[in-house]
């Protein structure tokens, strides 16, 4: 690997064990501290190679200072507290170096997940943080992945931190883990949605959020405690979704109808992959959200339109509303009806949402109504138009609105 490309690649890679195993050593205490150690660690590289030349063992590098960082901050702090207290003579203690072992970081990247997947601090703030402390993405990134401002992101992920102390949250694996994982699985869900569903016009960030969730839906999975049906079921409707990423996304960052897709760009392997996790999901007795997601997910990637595939499609979409419902799941389900039933069929599912203010519903109806009745596909496409807050959607919707001659 070319030497300016090293440094940024390592930083994608190894921040976020470094920074999981120092908050993990500190707490959220000093969770600050440890993002100013990790961040200091790659600055010191790229001071230092750039002098000296990259060191046969860049990762060794790495993990050594950040060690020595942490143990030097140890030091100050046990000085300034014994200064404090007027204790006696001061001896200097020592402080075992930070453990960096694989399965170091493994139990400190799982710990962490429980810590900040906390009811108590909001979903949106659970996402900011697993994006910081997790994945190791910077501020400028995650604003950019929740379409928001920088100083919007640093105040959310204070708050969520401040309330993490307050309440004095351990970063440790819960002696019950099973009663916590919903939490975690729904973070990791959103996370994942982030990517998938994202407005942001960067392919490279949505692909770099999916495939941050999947690795650490993969890592619970990894452990005897927490590879139950839900998280393979989880890891299984990622894997089904992200076969179809590339195909989904046009070359300006527009999103591709799904009957617009080319079959020939999904991806074989990560469909495989898709099927091997759904197949351990099946262990279990019952079918809960994921599972009925992934089953959608895996008949999306037949890619023929038989009667069969959208018969399946529909009643999953069915038993889907009556666990969960949602908006997206219902107007999924029209769609479903118009393509095994007809558009008129669509219709009138699509009617019976009275969803009036949210676009997609608009734009559903509209697009059903094309070659019908277009009078009512403009006007329903217009009102989509206006309320969609993302340049991608309104291309789609200017090019449906094309087709009416309009």
């Amino acid at each position: 690997m070319p030497e300016k490309e090293l440094l940024p690649h390592l930083f994608k890679t190894e921040y976020r064990k470094i920074i999981s195993v120092l908050c993990r050593r500190f707490g959220f205490e000093h969770v600050e501290i440890a993002e100013d150690i990790a961040s200091d660690t790659f600055l010191t590289a790229a001071e230092t190679w750039g002098l000296k030349g990259i060191p046969a063992k860049p990762e060794a590098w790495l993990y050594t200072v950040a060690s020595n960082k942490a143990v030097d901050f140890l030091r100050k702090k046990a000085r300034q507290e014994r200064r404090l207290s007027d204790a006696a003579p001061e001896v200097e203690e020592g402080y075992p170096a930070l453990d960096l072992s694989l399965q170091n970081i493994r139990d400190s990247q799982l710990q962490m997940m429980f810590a900040i997947c906390q009811p108590l601090i909001p979903p949106a703030a659970q996402v900011a943080l697993a994006l910081r402390i997790l994945c190791g993405f910077g501020i400028d990134e995650i604003a950019g992945a929740f379409l928001t401002n920088r100083d919007t992101i640093v105040k959310r992920l204070q708050r969520a931190k401040d309330k993490l102390r307050h309440h004095q949250v351990k970063i440790e694996f819960p002696p019950d883990p099973v009663a916590r994982l919903s939490s975690v699985l729904s973070t990791l869900y959103l996370l994942f949605n982030e990517g998938y569903y994202s407005r942001h016009n960067d392919l490279a960030v949505r692909r770099d959020l999916c495939l941050e969730a999947m690795r650490l839906t993969l890592l619970l999975t990894e452990h005897p405690d927490t590879d139950l049906p839900d998280v393979n079921a989880l890891l299984a409707l990622m894997c089904f979704h992200a076969s179809r990423l590339d195909a989904r996304i046009g070359t300006r960052g527009e999103v591709i109808r799904y009957d617009e897709q080319d079959p020939g760009q999904w991806n074989a392997e990560l469909i495989d992959k898709g099927h091997f996790y759904f197949n351990r999901s099946a262990k279990g007795t019952e079918a809960g959200q994921y599972h009925l997601e992934a089953a959608i997910a895996y008949w999306h990637t037949h890619k023929e339109d038989t009667t069969q595939k959208w018969d399946n499609i529909l009643g999953l979409y069915n038993r889907l509303l009556l666990e969960r419902y949602s908006p997206v799941a219902a107007l999924n389900r029209a769609y479903a009806m118009s393509k095994l039933y007809g558009n008129k069929a669509g219709l009138l599912e699509a009617q019976k949402l009275k969803l009036d203010g949210y676009g997609p519903y608009h734009h559903l109806i509209g697009y059903l109504c094309i070659g019908d009745d277009d009078d009512r596909a403009i006007h329903h496409l217009t009102q989509a138009l206006h309320l969609s807050g993302s340049e991608s959607d309104r291309e789609n919707i200017r090019r449906d609105l094309a087709r009416t001659g309009q």
